[in-house]
């Protein structure tokens, strides 16, 4: 424990999970370290949410993370009705109901943003920070395990800290990070990173020590999910785009080694970022947040360089060996704080490619990625947001249908928006990619109708637009029937059209 625990002091502040629950109370605001389900705090509230059900105390609280937390957080919390808010991001079907509900408030916020907002005081006082750590310094800094997220910030503004310290984690972690926390707005100073393997901070997050009020040992893996394998439509939307960063290659539009690349979270998204060891493309180097199965895979054919990100979220499968072969990434990866990696200022800098994942798109190229029929959240908008706006190409991909061929992942109007046609460069489905840049809405409708959508909707889509181009406008729409595909879902269970509807 020695090793572990460096600072002789703080040996002395070791105690259980349900001691350090105690110094959360009702009404208070906790944050937790966890991105992506990656190094989230795990021991101590479980312990709060037990001891709320063996008492039958209520307590409610708001709950920050970095991104997903996994269910021994969100699903138990949620169950023990002890969350009030939640923000800035969730995956768990549990919280999700109780969010869709209304029993949860739950703030969807850009993941470069919170930290802004804490240290602002725009959202008022942090009481608790519990951060998960591999190891405790000399000077009391903490080492984070296998995600940054918002911890830095969190170990900063809160009152009281408590550390997990992890024996599960490898030690090998210590060394990957580097910390960095810009300065105060304004007349803040220049992020000084400039090359993806760059470092400009620390390998542990600094801190107070005598904030530090409890440090529970814990021994638990992170419970990371399986993630449904890529197939015939997933392999296409990668053919797709990689034949399209070919052809930049060859018109010397992009450098051989293409340009720093970021790839959102989740089946489809790994899948695409897999096919890039298929291809022809060497020393590729990423700029991301979210380390999945395919970083590994790329870093072990030799075609990617090395990746910058905030977590390693890998599947169960996977995990192990990772973990395992740590010694062999350590020179060719860095984990840094969600706001560095996500900041708008570096992902203009660095001429970033981002690849996300969208829910729907509509013919003039405006993207939903939160929102199923424009009310109900799946997770959140994530950092898409941060890498659509600011990137040098902004990528989104579908399937172009859902649910067997029922929903079709192309509409006339988004029912929710996340991400404009502004921040919208390329979409692309197993039918084909659109090139948006440059198009006026007119063109870009007939492009995104013809490359992307499936032929099962494609005649009406047409339909629409050219009724649409008869009323005229910058951006045609026949605005009472612009949400008609959706509220026939609803209806129905389908938006397929199965006799003539328009007369």
């Amino acid at each position: 424990m020695e090793a572990r625990i460096r600072m002789q002091k703080l040996r002395e502040r070791i105690m259980t999970a349900d001691e350090a629950a105690g110094f959360i109370q009702d009404g208070m605001t906790l944050g937790i370290s966890g991105f992506t389900r990656a190094g989230d705090a795990k021991a101590v509230p479980m312990a709060l949410a037990e001891r709320c059900k063996r008492t039958g105390e209520a307590m409610h609280i708001q709950l920050w993370t970095g991104a997903s937390v996994a269910e021994e957080v969100d699903r138990v919390l949620a169950e023990a009705g002890i969350v009030s808010r939640r923000l800035p991001y969730q995956s768990d079907r549990l919280l999700r109901d109780a969010i869709n509900r209304g029993d949860i408030m739950y703030t969807d916020q850009h993941l470069s943003l919170t930290v802004e907002m804490i240290r602002s005081g725009e959202l008022g006082r942090l009481d608790v920070a519990i951060i998960e750590a591999v190891a405790i310094t000399e000077n009391g800094g903490i080492i984070p395990s296998t995600s940054v997220g918002n911890s830095p910030t969190f170990a900063a503004m809160a009152d009281k800290v408590i550390i997990e310290l992890n024996t599960r984690q490898s030690p090998l972690l210590e060394g990957m990070h580097d910390i960095y926390l810009p300065g105060p707005r304004p007349h803040r100073e220049p992020l000084p990173l400039k090359e993806v393997n760059e470092r400009i901070g620390t390998s542990y997050i600094p801190v107070d020590p005598d904030k530090i009020v409890g440090i529970v040992l814990t021994d638990r893996a992170d419970h990371f999910v399986n993630m449904v394998s890529g197939d015939e439509e997933t392999e296409m939307i990668a053919r797709h785009l990689l034949d399209f960063f070919e052809t930049q290659v060859k018109s010397g539009q992009m450098p051989p080694e293409l340009y720093p690349l970021q790839s959102g979270v989740g089946a489809v998204s790994n899948a695409v970022l897999s096919g890039l060891k298929n291809a022809s493309f060497k020393n590729l180097t990423m700029y991301s947040e979210v380390l999945q199965d395919a970083v590994f895979e790329l870093l072990d054919s030799g075609v990617l360089a090395f990746a910058s990100g905030c977590a390693i979220t890998v599947t169960p499968e996977h995990a192990t060996e990772v973990m395992q072969r740590l010694h062999e990434y350590r020179d060719k990866i860095i984990l840094r704080p969600q706001e560095i990696s996500n900041h708008p200022e570096l992902i203009r800098r660095l001429g970033i490619i981002a690849m996300n994942t969208a829910l729907e798109a509509d013919i003039y190229g405006n993207v939903n990625s939160t929102h199923v029929c424009g009310t109900h959240i799946m997770n959140g908008i994530g950092g898409s947001g941060d890498f659509a706006r600011n990137s040098l190409l902004s990528v989104f991909v579908t399937k172009s249908t859902a649910k067997n061929g029922q929903v079709s992942s192309i509409v006339p109007m988004v029912s929710h928006v996340d991400h404009t046609e502004h921040d919208v460069d390329i979409l692309v489905t197993e039918q084909g990619l659109a090139d948006l840049r440059g198009l006026a809405p007119r063109e870009r409708s007939r492009l995104v109708i013809e490359q992307c959508a499936h032929p099962d909707y494609k005649d009406a889509l047409l339909d629409y637009v050219e009724r649409a181009e008869l009323r005229g406008g910058q951006t045609p729409h026949v605005i009472e029937e612009a949400l008609s595909w959706h509220q026939r879902f609803r209806e129905t269970g389908s938006m397929r059209i199965t006799e003539p509807e328009y007369v």
